[in-house]
């Protein structure tokens, strides 16, 4: 007898989602659909609303990455203005980019995913989170949370604000990095650098325990987008947009996000509120790719710093050459933390960080734009059509989120097909298909902004159980 089982809602990641599992007659995995249940609307609301609100505005799309909507907003409002903002506004955007990126990933590792590694997959549940974590490893539990700490505040160092800050904006940023600031990261580095490798060597550690999950956590092949810096190293603010496939091949560089509509197309499906973004020349869905750290590091020759330049070398040998197993997210995390932690120490030695010249001002001279940025969990674009007087009249945001969607729902129909068999149910296996979507650490309040209209459909069921009625709406 046909069967359909439902995690809902999915644990421990950003938003509300749930998955469906369908099984057949002999208890065996047919489909399975990766839901995500909530709509926001940004697209939609932010019309009539002058652009230069825009990047306080996006910014409050999330409190987990706030940052990452208030420089790409930022980003598109600077070609609105048809400026060149001054070196010292991108270096500040890049600082606080890198403190974005640092305390969404150690919150991701530590806090959201480490249970699973440290406590068993097929733990008690009630005690499978971060405070169970905290009862068994209490000094790793304080070391993810200092290391998210750092981040947060060079964030609030540079905005005043560790969520939703105004402090970047077209034609630059608000304000420099203090002198004061400034020394306190310079006191903080050690440590922060101290426990990423704690990190990396503890999941290093672990991974000859975690071959199954390498093999079957969303490994297969697919193309990976990210953006890559002058001689394709390792970007997440500026630089231009590349393709690589599973086999380490470029299938499409230098890339500009103003064409973005030209290589990505946008499907939709009926059980979902996030769209399913894909490589428009192999259609949908062959077009599926992957974005996030990853894909980052796959897309990138080299990341340009000694010490993440020898962990991307052992990552890659681990890997097997290029990381096509979703499970590798974790150990991609680990390594761009460092990078941050790296480019973050080059940054202090840099004296425009402290230059008051950060912001360039301009009228409207452009009615249309599309600004890009590497968000914790990959790829983000904002693009804006405006009026003369600088009202938008249109935006369309493709969310990091939204671009591993396909691979999402791939990763989770993966795992289930290997754990449950001949209706074989355990609460373990369950664990498992959503840390397949833990994997990609989804942000999906970032992620659900189309207008339209969902299916809707109602059963109405005795008291016996029977449906006596359906009613549906497509």
């Amino acid at each position: 007898m046909s069967k359909t089982i439902v995690i809902d809602p999915v644990t421990r990641i950003e938003g509300h989602a749930k998955i469906s599992i369908f099984l057949n007659d002999q208890g065996n995995v047919d489909d399975v659909r990766f839901h995500v249940v909530e709509y926001r609307g940004f697209e939609k609301f932010c019309e009539g609303r002058p652009m230069w609100e825009m990047a306080g505005i996006t910014a409050r799309i999330c409190g987990i990455c706030p940052v990452s909507h208030l420089l790409c907003a930022a980003k598109t409002g600077d070609k609105l203005l048809a400026v060149q903002i001054p070196p010292a506004g991108e270096k500040l955007r890049r600082l606080m980019n890198l403190g974005q990126i640092t305390q969404s990933h150690a919150l991701s590792f530590f806090h959201l995913s480490s249970p699973d590694f440290l406590l068993g997959w097929d733990s008690d549940p009630a005690t499978r989170n971060v405070f169970g974590l905290i009862a068994a490893d209490p000094d790793l539990a304080r070391a993810g949370i200092r290391l998210r700490q750092f981040g947060q505040t060079v964030i609030e160092l540079l905005g005043a604000k560790k969520i939703h800050s105004a402090w970047s904006v077209p034609g630059g940023v608000r304000s420099p990095l203090s002198a004061e600031g400034r020394q306190w990261i310079v006191d903080r580095l050690p440590e922060a650098k101290e426990t990423i490798y704690v990190a990396l060597n503890l999941f290093k550690n672990l991974l000859d325990r975690f071959q199954t999950e390498v093999a079957e956590f969303g490994r297969f092949p697919s193309l990976f987008m990210g953006l890559v810096g002058t001689h394709g190293e390792w970007e997440h603010y500026g630089g231009h947009l590349r393709f690589t496939d599973s086999e380490g091949n470029i299938v499409a560089d230098n890339l500009s996000e103003d064409n973005y509509a030209d290589f990505i197309g946008e499907s939709v499906e009926k059980w979902s509120y996030l769209k399913f973004p894909y490589y428009k020349p192999l259609g949908y869905p062959d077009g599926i790719y992957r974005v996030g750290p990853l894909a980052r590091l796959n897309v990138c020759h080299h990341i340009g710093t000694p010490e993440a330049d020898r962990e991307l070398e052992e990552y890659r040998q681990r890997a097997g050459g290029v990381a096509t197993s979703s499970f590798f997210y974790h150990y991609a995390r680990l390594v761009e933390i460092l990078a941050c932690l790296e480019a973050i120490e080059l940054l202090m030695d840099d004296p425009d960080i402290l230059s008051k010249n950060c912001r360039a001002r301009a009228e409207i001279n452009c009615t249309e734009a599309v600004g890009v940025s590497e968000a914790p969990r990959g790829t983000l674009f904002h693009h804006y059509k405006v009026d003369q007087n600088g009202l938008i009249e249109k935006v369309n945001l493709i969310i990091a989120t939204g671009n591993n969607n396909l691979a999402m729902n791939k990763t989770v129909a993966q795992i289930a097909k290997y754990y449950i068999r001949n209706h074989d149910v355990q609460e373990g296996f369950l664990n498992r298909v959503e840390a397949g979507i833990r994997c990609y650490d989804p942000c999906l309040s970032c992620s659900t902004h189309a207008a339209g209209q969902m299916p809707l459909m109602i059963d109405l069921v005795n008291t016996q159980g029977e449906v006596i009625q359906s009613i549906r709406r497509d």
